[in-house]
């Protein structure tokens, strides 16, 4: 009997025993019992769905696809400009930036794009970018996807923020020159070093590094939370068991400056039974620029949450909680009953470190700054503490993930957000207290400048380093099921992340930063402004959706953010 037959044969065997199966056996799904087998494309094309929206679908969530492909662009230093005109335009109503007829030259705006927090502060943070990288959990994200964006930043000179994660191992990659009585170091016996050198030869340096990794942890569950030292062939972790007197005086010159978020589980900063740690809380604070509390995040007004999956031994060690259970945080964070109590905390914080302390918060309406701004005047008045600063995230959901039903459901477009807590601020006599940092949906230079014009001192992207990290918006973020993070960004699984390039992405991290600055001054020049400190709501215009212009702003986000009438009316056309 020929070959050709028997596969035949046998193919056709199977196919009627999956339609047997199909049709007669399962009851789980119902479609397929009236199309057996090719209802089964249906759960093929829904897999494909997410994956390849991208490319051959409108974008709708980032206003347009034009806004991704410069983020893309400017992570691989490409050029960015289009021909004829953008092939998907913004869509109105939409902000617009008034320009000067005498322009200015780009070598005539000043390189200063500085942000000083905490002026009172023992130690001030000074960030030499207005741009940060926004708060992205090392467990969340990958142990690699970490590294490189510890590397971007380190090499770019702008802040990142730590995410509710914490102080992990990974933050410290760049931090070679480092005390072995706050670092512990593990290193192999000397046969495992010459065949770790060999390796190196015979293959690239992550392969080598990994499998040198296995041959000394062997099967020690918390092998990643050491990292490599290339200088001295050997790996290292900070030791939070040391005496706080070992640790350093001042930030090291080689750690990236890092904003560290703590969350309402106080990852990184508790204690077992889930008590705040203010001994592990100073020594980590020797590595950290600044603090963040966070009381909400996007549409993310409940706790954070990561799943089983995402809970490696790893990530329960730099916690301090449970492997391989969901890490769900409570929604409210334990010291923050009150505004009162909030405030009293964030004034335990800055007396431990010497530096700033804000709070990130959600808004939907002038009842959730108001009483945050009476109780900073109060403060003001009766020299007690209070946040440095306010960090403002839009409710558009979140980088990774946010629970569905409270999308598009709960907070305030981030740049209606700014405009409402400026003004309050401002009403209340304190805006000079205090700095106001933005996020959400913040992707390009001109979103930047909006956002600054409308009140924000600072930026902090979490998006768009996302995808200058790599990230293809396959929209697998949360380790759910099956579905990884196809790129090993967003992901614990091992398969996935250990693939991940993580010096070519620093480069594109570092590469995406760089962009925005530059061509920030380039829109600067044509709004004939020399310094950014001078954008405000005056160089702005607002373009209806009828396409009438309202050159006052004030005017336009009194009536959207207070709803005193509508933008456009019979007799406004």
């Amino acid at each position: 009997m020929q070959t050709w037959f028997i596969i035949l044969l046998v193919l056709t065997a199977s196919i009627f025993m999956w339609y047997i199966h199909d049709k007669y056996v399962q009851r789980k799904h119902q479609i397929l019992v009236n199309y057996p087998i090719i209802g089964r494309l249906r759960f093929v094309f829904q897999e494909f769905r997410e994956p390849f929206r991208q490319y051959f679908g409108d974008e709708k969530f980032y206003e347009s696809m034009d806004k991704l492909d410069w983020v893309y662009n400017a992570s691989r230093d490409k050029v960015n400009y289009a021909s004829f005109s953008p092939s998907q335009p913004l869509p109105k109503p939409k902000l617009m930036l008034k320009h000067t007829n005498i322009v200015l030259n780009d070598d005539e705006i000043e390189n200063d794009f500085s942000v000083t927090f905490g002026e009172k502060r023992k130690n001030p943070f000074i960030s030499s970018s207005m741009i940060g990288r926004g708060p992205m959990s090392d467990g969340s994200i990958s142990p690699e996807g970490t590294r490189a964006f510890v590397y971007g930043a380190k090499e770019g000179n702008f802040p990142i923020n730590s995410g509710e994660g914490g102080l992990t191992s990974n933050f410290f990659v760049t931090h070679s020159n480092y005390d072995t009585k706050y670092m512990k170091e593990v290193r192999g016996s000397a046969f495992q070093e010459k065949i770790f050198k060999l390796s190196k030869i015979l293959f690239n340096v992550p392969v080598a590094i990994d499998f040198y990794r296995k041959t000394i942890f062997k099967k020690d569950l918390e092998a990643d939370t050491y990292v490599f030292n290339i200088e001295k062939d050997c790996f290292y972790r900070p030791n939070w068991d040391a005496p706080l007197e070992y640790f350093p005086k001042t930030v090291p010159d080689d750690i990236s400056d890092i904003i560290l978020q703590i969350s309402s589980g106080l990852y990184g900063v508790r204690t077992k039974d889930g008590k705040f740690d203010i001994v592990r809380y100073k020594k980590q604070m020797t590595f950290c620029r600044m603090t963040e509390i966070k009381i909400a995040q996007g549409a993310k007004q409940t706790g954070g949450k990561l799943i089983a999956e995402k809970v490696t031994p790893s990530i329960a060690y730099y916690r301090n909680i449970e492997a391989n259970k969901d890490a769900f945080s409570p929604n409210r964070f334990p010291y923050a009953n009150s505004n009162e109590e909030l405030f009293d905390f964030i004034g335990e914080l800055q007396e431990a470190s010497g530096k700033p302390v804000g709070i990130k918060i959600v808004i939907s309406d002038y009842d959730n700054i108001v009483p945050i701004a009476k109780e900073i005047k109060r403060r003001v008045e009766l020299n007690l503490p209070y946040p440095d600063y306010i960090s403002i995230d839009g409710g558009s959901g979140g980088s990774a993930t946010a629970p569905l039903d409270m999308m598009e459901r709960i907070g305030m477009d981030i740049r209606d957000a700014i405009y409402l807590v400026d003004k309050v601020l401002k009403e209340y006599g304190v805006r000079d207290k205090v700095k106001i940092s933005a996020s959400g949906k913040i992707l390009t230079p001109d979103d930047v400048v909006i956002t600054l014009c409308l009140g924000a001192d600072f930026i902090q992207i979490a998006r768009g380093f996302m995808m200058s990290a790599g990230c293809i918006r396959a929209r697998y973020c949360s380790g759910a099921g099956n579905h990884q993070c196809p790129v090993g960004l967003a992901t614990q699984d091992i398969k996935k992340r250990k693939h991940y390039f993580v010096k070519k992405h620093s480069d594109y991290i570092k590469n995406y930063h760089n962009n925005i600055l530059k061509s920030m001054k380039s829109l600067l020049a044509v709004m004939g402004l020399k310094n950014v400190n001078e954008l405000d709501k005056e160089k702005l215009i607002f373009l209806d959706k009828d396409s009438i212009i309202h050159d006052d702003i004030e005017s336009v986000f009194e009536r959207r953010v207070f709803n005193k009438g509508s933008i456009v009316t019979k007799q406004d056309s």
